[in-house]
């Protein structure tokens, strides 16, 4: 084989994926030592999406103080992309659920508006371009906090501005930009979103994410109420229909606050990703495309990231293969298009060493040696 890819997302809790490309290129030359190893760690726009692209784009890290949910001061971080001009920002890294302790977790009050304070730093910075991955949110306010920071006000019926959280869209009359941050002109927003829902109604943000975030039922319908408002608001003022856009209801409403908003589109997670890393030309020639993920199940083509690797390579006809530390439902992986699937465990055992570090790495790095061997074999003998 002259030329191997490996694109796994995190096995997470265990090893990153750019661990998971380290071990299996360790395998790879050990079996073809002339083979060129294009290591390309990825992720599906959640959790290690900023830290993937940082890694394979030459970018840098920066760590940025903001509000947390409840309006707190933490540190956020953010990574810039090595062409000085693209911002990577997870909202979960300001605005995400984990910040808030479960005793105060309260959509009616939580609010985006650290995300809106990355992307001004970002913008200050030169960014121009932001990668925007929404997902792991503690809100429910559309957005609303984060264009806060950016210079929009919300009005009540009275011209008074309102404050932060869920409670306000049910008051907002007009949304007032003249003091929106010049340096948004000419700004584009690709947002990773994986989920259809709606903005509002039963299978908008309020009802079908709400609960996790603190919501009660009473509050559940306030916010639904809410989003409804906001919707109209935006419809009369900004000639924007958001409220049955799949994917608006995504981050508590946040996508639809983009949509709305600022010159931003939708994308699935790991397409936004590959396309950020230009992955349909960097694997062209490739032989054989490795790739995986902490489990594999029919939910895997659906989205997730060793799906999206597998239909990239499908379509320049490169065969892929799929590692994971567990493994369910194999005959329907295969019908996805994966040439095979294989569990890294060498047998029976307990969670706590399946997800060691460093016993994770010795079997990604065995398992990959293993099957390369039975295709080195049939190549010799078909030669």
């Amino acid at each position: 084989m002259k030329k191997i890819v490996v694109a796994s997302d995190s096995f997470k809790g265990s090893v990153t994926s750019l661990e998971v490309a380290e071990s299996a290129e360790k395998a790879i030359l050990s079996v073809f030592p002339d083979c060129e190893v294009l290591k390309i760690p990825v992720a599906d726009g959640g959790e290690g999406t900023t830290e993937a692209l940082v890694h394979a784009m030459d970018g840098t890290m920066t760590t940025c103080p903001v509000r947390d949910p409840l309006m707190n001061p933490v540190h956020a971080r953010y990574g810039i992309l090595g062409d000085g001009q693209t911002a990577v920002i997870e909202m979960a890294s300001a605005s995400g659920l984990t910040l808030v302790p479960e005793d105060k977790r309260n959509p009616l009050l939580t609010t985006t508006y650290g995300t809106g304070q990355l992307i001004k730093d970002a913008l200050e910075r030169g960014c121009r371009h932001f990668l925007t991955g929404i997902g792991g949110s503690a809100t429910n306010d559309a957005g609303t906090g984060m264009l806060q920071a950016l210079g929009f006000r919300f009005l009540d019926k009275e011209g008074k501005e309102l404050g932060q959280g869920g409670r306000i869209l049910q008051h907002i009359c007009s949304i007032d930009r003249s003091q929106a941050l010049p340096l948004l002109e000419g700004a584009t927003f690709t947002v990773a979103c994986d989920v259809n829902n709606p903005f509002s109604g039963e299978n908008g943000a309020a009802f079908v994410y709400a609960r996790q975030k603190g919501a009660d039922d009473e509050m559940i319908r306030l916010l639904d109420n809410g989003l409804k408002r906001f919707a109209s608001v935006i419809r009369q003022q900004e000639q924007k229909d958001i409220d049955a856009i799949p994917g608006a209801g995504a981050g508590g409403g946040l996508g639809g606050g983009f949509l709305a908003f600022l010159p931003a589109t939708l994308r699935p997670g790991i397409q936004m990703m590959l396309d950020a890393l230009l992955f349909n030309e960097k694997i062209k020639g490739a032989d054989l495309v490795i790739t995986g993920e902490g489990k594999l199940d029919q939910q895997t083509g659906m989205g997730k990231t060793p799906g999206g690797i597998l239909h990239a390579a499908q379509k320049q006809h490169i065969p892929t293969i799929a590692i994971s530390g567990s493994v369910e439902e194999t005959e329907a992986l295969n019908g996805q298009g994966f040439l095979a699937v294989f569990s890294i465990q060498p047998g029976a055992v307990t969670l706590r060493q399946a997800m060691d570090k460093a016993f994770a790495r010795q079997n990604i790095e065995r398992t990959v040696a293993q099957f390369l061997r039975i295709i080195r074999h049939y190549q010799s003998v078909n030669q």
